[in-house]
């Protein structure tokens, strides 16, 4: 840097030397002397730069993940025969894989889980050189539609390939969320473009809803995929469900600590030698520099936090997402170790049985059992019915055995019991132990079954332009009693609840990463703005708000600003009321609509106030070609919204119900329409 930096002192200087010599020389002599000196110094430079390039690799550089030659090659070299792919976001995808794989061994098959992003899916054409060869495909959709990231590229490749699959055989099952406008898109894509190319159904698509039940959902269609694959390739059950381990116990004695993992994402000591750039494998870790209340009353704890990513490179825009990686509550941890009889310190490896997977290990080894259940391992959500399957061959007591197996089983009766005494009643992992008195798993086999703790997403609440150097964000801490009792707390919102900066310290400290969304302002400032979010969806609005109140400083011509907000009582959690009165004062915000829930007999909501200001609302998405955004809540209030914009557009527009709807569809297609919801 530094040598770049001097030539461009070099002139400055060259020029006063030759102004003082201006007395002595003509302006031809001049000028030819400034000629060959700038040439000479940039001839130096140049030549020193050159010399200095060697040096360069002493730099380390983070590698662009390498793939495989070729999972053809893999399975034959391991004799599978069925490839399980899983477009995952939040593990559960990959989680389904995984299980669909391992059933393989009851059918004399042999199966692999396999993420797209690590091998060339265009060699799916070669997959009919293997014996009885299958493709399944389990597919979660992300956002308003989109693929995961880690499908990203298998997407892309369908869109445009022109392959011949006609000798692959394959089925989808997809994981989505009815409360979300397109349901399970990537799923049905996948399903219906490869039949495109020519690949074989061999049984329909499954459509997982995690708004309603999505293990009863997968295991309903598992337990039909199966015999429709036994028909097709003309092969029997060769028995019983069976407990296979996929990982061996490899417990450390004698360990330098150096080499073990205290909660690191990816590489070993990465959280105490931070190198950019930053990503959901390499987190940067943020000091807390604020943490606020924001309402005045009421049960719910609402949280404005300030995350400070000076020196990190990091660059984020209005209406991208944060994303925090929390810990689970020391107390949840500890009482699993006292329970287990475990000496939580223990330092261990759980190593794949299969040397041929690119998945090592469940989650970065070696480590304790401590850091897996406090920083990789998901010990709050109620367990699925596979860990049931697995743990039950544990319980000594005969009834305890057999309700689990009833739990883990395809029988009505058995999912009716999973969904109410599990699912319904929200027993994590904890409460199944202390309620099941003869179910002492070993903790290693209880680590290998725990799905893995999962990143939190939160609209950012700033803008980069206001705000290059901190992340904002607005969070409600989720507490609950269930029906046995117990106080369940939100894993990520209670863990940011106590990150309060005035007690310092790396307790302060945020593992984070951003994630870019689709969720933008209109490119021209001009273009007038609709947004509707109440509650904790209003923190995208504020940083919206923040850079049309910087483009207006800047000169820029701001189009109308429009905000729908709501919040149950005007004096208990109206969030961010001076920062929007401020707003409204400056003239940026120009019309602000407050809708208080329970501050009067009837309950008013945002789209009430829709219906209220119907005729201006109509205008400007008419006429002034207004952008729309609705953030918050998928299943009541963004459903309900849309639904009003759907009479507006109707009345307004005189257009009948199927042609408003068309109208607002158009909008979305548009990027005019944009949702950040949910469920």
């Amino acid at each position: 840097l530094t040598a770049m930096g001097e030539p461009s002192m070099d002139p400055a200087i060259s020029a006063d030397s030759t102004a003082q010599q201006d007395s002595l020389f003509s302006m031809t002599d001049v000028f030819l002397i400034s000629l060959i000196t700038g040439l000479f110094t940039y001839w130096f430079f140049f030549r020193k730069k050159k010399e200095e390039v060697p040096d360069l690799p002493k730099m380390q550089t983070v590698a662009a993940p390498v793939r495989d030659s070729s999972f053809i090659e893999k399975m034959k070299k391991t004799g599978r025969n069925i490839v399980v792919f899983y477009g995952s976001q939040t593990g559960t995808a990959e989680e389904f894989a995984n299980r669909l794989s391992k059933d393989a061994h009851r059918y004399g098959l042999r199966g692999m889980a396999a993420d797209p992003e690590e091998y060339d899916l265009s060699d799916l054409s070669r997959l009919s050189e293997i014996d009885k060869s299958l493709a399944v495909f389990c597919m979660a959709t992300y956002g308003e539609g989109d693929p995961t990231d880690n499908a990203q590229d298998f997407y892309d490749w369908l869109q445009e390939a022109d392959a011949d699959l006609s000798g692959l055989r394959f089925a989808v099952f997809g994981l989505g969320n009815k409360t979300y406008e397109h349901f399970n898109a990537m799923g049905k894509y996948v399903d219906k473009r490869l039949e495109e190319l020519g690949a074989q159904r061999i049984f329909e698509l499954g459509l997982g809803d995690d708004d309603g039940n999505l293990e009863e959902d997968f295991i309903t269609w598992r337990e039909q995929f199966w015999p429709a694959v036994c028909e097709h390739f003309g092969v029997e059950a060769t028995g019983e469900e069976s407990s296979i381990r996929q990982y061996e116990l490899v417990v450390h004695t004698d360990v330098n600590m150096n080499k073990v993992y205290t909660g690191e994402m990816g590489r070993l000591k990465s959280y105490e030698n931070q190198k950019p750039p930053f990503d959901a494998k390499n987190p940067f870790l943020a000091q807390v520099t604020e943490n606020r209340k924001l309402n005045e009353g009421g049960e719910r704890h609402l949280m404005h936090l300030e995350l400070d990513i000076s020196n990190s490179k990091i660059r984020y825009e209005s209406g991208d997402h944060v994303a925090v990686y929390p810990a689970n509550d020391s107390s949840l941890v500890n009482q699993i170790g006292e329970i287990l009889g475990t000496d939580l310190d223990t330092v261990m490896s759980l190593n794949n049985l299969d040397e041929e997977s690119n998945k090592k290990h469940p989650f970065p080894c070696p480590t304790s059992y401590r850091t897996a259940l406090t920083y990789y391992l998901d010990i709050t959500n109620p367990p699925r019915t596979n860990v049931l399957y697995e743990l039950a061959q544990y319980a000594t007591d005969a009834g305890e055995q057999e309700r689990l197996r009833k739990m883990a089983s395809s029988a009505a009766e058995g999912k009716a019991l999973y969904l109410s005494w599990v699912v319904e009643a929200r027993r994590n992992i904890l409460a199944i132990l202390q309620d099941m008195p003869s179910l002492r798993p070993p903790i290693d086999h209880l680590c290998e079954l725990l799905p893995r703790l999962q990143a939190r997403y939160y609209s950012i609440a700033s803008s980069s332009k206001v705000h290059p150097n901190s992340i904002h964000i607005c969070a409600v801490t989720v507490e609950y009693e269930t029906k046995t009792g117990r106080l369940n707390k939100g894993v990520a919102t209670s863990w940011l609840k106590g990150k309060v900066p005035a007690q310092g310290g790396s307790g302060c400290l945020v593992p984070m990463y951003v994630r870019k969304s689709q969720f933008r302002l209109p490119f021209k400032p001009g273009t007038p703005v609709i947004m509707i979010g109440p509650g904790t969806g209003v923190a995208p609005f504020i940083g919206f708000i923040q850079e049309r109140a910087w483009l207006k400083q800047q000169g820029k011509e701001v189009g109308e600003t429009v905000l729908y907000y709501g919040c149950r009582h005007e004096r208990e959690d109206y969030l961010y009321r001076e920062e929007l009165a401020r707003f409204q004062k400056e003239g940026v915000l120009t019309q602000l609509h407050v809708a208080f829930s329970r501050d009067q007999a009837e309950k008013v909501y945002v789209q009430h106030l829709l219906k209220k200001n119907k005729e201006n609302i109509w205008k400007l998405v008419n006429e002034g070609m207004a952008h729309i955004y609705v953030c918050g809540d998928a299943r009541n209030m963004a459903r309900d919204v849309q639904n009003t914009f759907y009479e507006i557009v109707s009345e307004f527009g005189s257009m009948s119900q199927p042609q408003a709807v068309d109208y607002v569809k158009k909008l979305m297609t548009k990027g005019r329409y944009s949702l950040d919801v949910w469920s």
